[in-house]
């Protein structure tokens, strides 16, 4: 535990900064790179783990975030993703409650804080790392590299790559768990003992906290576990002094034979043991309660885990670890999605870009040959703990231990890019002190870097502000992924653009034959433009490639339905909701096709299964409602009508419906009652305007209803019956008044 002085930090051109001072520079850096996204929209990922996310919602138990996975599906279904990370979505809850919905703002400027909040402390975390675990006087611990560590933190806060954990609210998991891993980390340095020169002295209790914080990093995302790997480094490199390439040499070539007490003496036996006892107790606890074991991912997902020859998967692996590397060496081509063709797969040994992965390694071997070599042993230290912070927390990611559900994520490197970061501080000392001379130009071109680093962290922050921009943005880097153009097609349909649509949503279908989503969606817009026939064929294509695909189905069966074929109808109804048991709006169009073929009981019963599943299904309530009042059931349309009102007393349309019925009962006081109430919350509707009228009319009020007919024709001239109802009320009028002329006078 001796302070370890590096002799490179003073040649660094950087002003040495007071600790708040540079903490605070660190974090306004940061701030000005992710500013600009604070009013952005919620984007790509954030729709489901957000916006249709029920676990944020305050009516659901708060229990259920611990049951259910990062998108709100439980843990048990075969469909869970199994991303289990309840503190996560509990801060989501904290801003959808604290904000009175979902307004995204919240949720950004969260995100953006806890980014500078990050990039501050990884000055305290290089600091260890680069110069070591000592003391002042006064018990403070001291900073031996200010200047090195002030810069890998200024590199850290405006690294271009953080930009999707920033930008995107779902990256809010990514910022948690690098907090909380910097927290593990800072509170296991605490356990050494400032007062002892004993190095067996330790504090179980720090340790315990260290392990405690680490359990809440992996509950915020699953790589927080790696900073047990991370401890375990530090205290073999800087707090026991362990010479790791003079281990390995008695260890391999039993030189100078490895005495027990050489290491035991130090303590770390013990507080290994502690680390990897509560590291298998972490994982032990995080496959229980995934339950029905790891997630099942697709081909399209990784399409290099699904590859039958084991060397070139292995190929392909190491391709990916190199596209990762160029994302932190070079970060301007940046995508949301990097799967679907965006990176094909290499299937031959004389692709080109087997190149990659070679050099990649051949940069590796070298850093980690000077990390076990170098003469200098703080260059030794740097090194290798640098390559840890590189290396470690990418491991979860990296497809060893078991697939993943992506080719390239930036946002799994929002932690690895602090080792890369500190790897290039290093390197920065390094040549101002081997180059003296040129300190200057070095250093110019390290704040060029920085400003780069900004103004591209800018850029692309606004890129993430809304998905028109996100989505298009990506057509440069990656046009050969479906997943993109398929998203710049949904997101031009959202916006009412269906004809620009089609042409994406065509490019997607052509890149992936297979794709299935894509070829529904298409098929809705021909449905729509009423090309009802090729519309049919889309969808019918889409379920024989994946059948079970219940959307489709329902929508092949509303195309079918239109095209008069009502048993082929039916058949894809029934379809649809075998593969998704809980299908609320496939028993509602169900429910249409009954009533288009006068089955009045199937009909009610579709529309009430839809109401069971989906109380708040205002659809197949109203639809209940009015063909009871067709079918002269008017009792029940009575019952039905409150019943729904009872679930959703706002809605203007059941009110409208109920207050038919009730006209036709000769409640007439209800009846207006109703009607009013629909007419406050939809004021401009014709049709409410003009059965008002009508119910007016049979009640004898005679001069209401000649207004309320006035008003429906002057919202809409054309409103069926309402021309004629008003002249003959009129004509009743007309007559009424000659008849009160006519009368003699006493």
């Amino acid at each position: 535990m001796a302070p370890c002085e590096v002799y490179w930090d003073h040649r660094i051109p950087l002003p040495k900064l007071a600790p708040v001072q540079a903490k605070v520079a660190v974090a306004l850096v940061a701030l000005l790179c992710f500013i600009n996204s604070y009013d952005g929209e919620f984007v790509f990922d954030d729709s489901e783990a957000i916006v249709n996310n029920k676990d944020l919602r305050p009516a659901t138990p708060l229990n259920n975030i611990w049951s259910n996975d990062f998108w709100g599906s439980n843990l048990s279904s075969n469909s869970s993703h199994k991303s289990y990370r309840p503190l996560t979505v509990l801060t989501f809850r904290l801003n959808y409650l604290l904000a009175g919905g979902l307004h995204p703002v919240g949720f950004h400027v969260l995100n953006i804080a806890l980014h500078a909040v990050i990039s501050a402390l990884f000055i305290d975390v290089f600091a260890l790392l680069i110069g070591g675990l000592s003391y002042d006087e006064k018990g403070r611990i001291l900073n031996h590299a200010p200047k090195t560590s002030l810069l890998a933190a200024l590199l850290f806060a405006s690294h271009p790559v953080h930009t999707e954990s920033v930008a995107g609210v779902v990256g809010r998991a990514d910022l948690l768990c690098a907090l909380f891993f910097q927290l593990s980390f800072l509170t296991y340095c605490k356990a050494f003992n400032r007062e002892s020169d004993r190095d067996d002295r330790f504090s179980v209790r720090w340790v315990v906290v260290s392990l405690s914080l680490c359990a809440v990093a992996m509950l915020c995302k699953e790589q927080g576990i790696t900073v047990l790997g991370v401890n375990a480094a530090f205290d073999v490199l800087l707090i026991c002094n362990v010479d790791v390439y003079e281990l390995s040499q008695r260890l391999l070539l039993r030189r100078n034979p490895l005495h027990v007490s050489e290491i035991s003496g130090t303590g770390l036996p013990t507080r290994l043991a502690l680390m990897g006892l509560g590291g298998l107790s972490m994982l032990y606890a995080r496959w229980w309660i995934m339950g029905t074991g790891p997630p099942a991912f697709t081909e399209v997902d990784n399409p290099a885990s699904f590859a039958e020859n084991i060397f070139l998967r292995i190929v392909n692996y190491n391709y990916y670890y190199s596209l990762n590397a160029w994302l932190l060496l070079c970060p301007w081509w940046l995508c949301f999605d990097w799967s679907m063709g965006c990176v094909p797969l290499i299937k031959s040994a004389s692709d080109w870009r087997t190149a990659w992965p070679l050099l990649l390694w051949c940069v590796l071997i070298g850093l980690i040959s000077q990390a076990l070599r170098s003469q200098d042993s703080q260059r030794r230290r740097t090194l290798t703990l640098g390559l840890v912070l590189l290396v470690v927390p990418f491991l979860p990611a990296c497809n060893i231990f078991f697939r993943v559900g992506f080719v390239v994520a930036e946002r799994v490197l929002y932690l690895s890019s602090a080792g890369y970061c500190l790897l290039l501080a290093y390197s920065m000392g390094h040549c101002c002190c081997r180059w003296s001379k040129y300190r200057k130009p070095l250093g110019v071109s390290m704040l060029a870097l920085v400003c780069v680093y900004v103004a591209r962290c800018a850029l692309r922050s606004h890129q993430w502000r809304s998905e028109r921009r996100l989505f298009t943005s990506a057509l440069s880097v990656c046009p050969l992924n479906a997943k993109v153009h398929y998203n710049v097609g949904k997101n031009l349909a959202d916006r009412g653009n269906s004809t620009a649509a089609i042409a994406y949503y065509e490019e997607a279908v052509r890149l992936h034959p297979t794709y299935v989503h894509a070829m529904n969606n298409l098929g809705n817009i021909r449905k729509e433009r009423s090309e009802l026939t090729e519309a049919e064929r889309l969808l019918a294509k889409a379920v024989s490639i994946q059948p079970d695909f219940a959307a489709a189905w329902m929508n092949l069966g509303i195309v079918q339905n239109s095209l008069r074929k009502f048993e082929e109808a039916e058949q894809s109804y029934w379809n649809a909701i075998r593969f998704r048991k809980k299908y609320p709006d496939c028993y509602y169009n169900l429910g249409r096709l009954y009533a288009d073929l006068n089955r009045h009981i199937d009909a009610l019963n579709a529309w009430r299964n839809a109401t069971v599943l989906k109380p708040e299904h205002s659809l197949a309530w109203n639809n209940m409602v009015i063909l009871l009042d067709n079918t002269g059931n008017l009792g029940q349309a009575e019952l039905i009508g409150r019943e729904a009102l009872r679930l959703l007393p706002n809605d203007h349309t059941i009110m409208f419906s109920l207050a038919n019925v009730l006209g036709k009962l000769q409640k007439y006081q209800e009846s207006e009652g109703f009607f009013l109430l629909a007419l406050r919350i939809s004021p401009h509707s014709a049709t409410c305007h003009g059965n008002l009228a009508v119910l007016y009319h049979r009640w004898g009020r005679l001069e209401l209803a000649e207004r309320h007919y006035a008003l429906s024709l002057e919202l809409d001239p054309e409103a069926p019956g309402t021309r004629d109802n008003y002249n003959m009320l009129r004509r009743k009028l007309d007559q009424l008044k000659l008849d009160r002329l006519q009368q003699p006078t006493p």
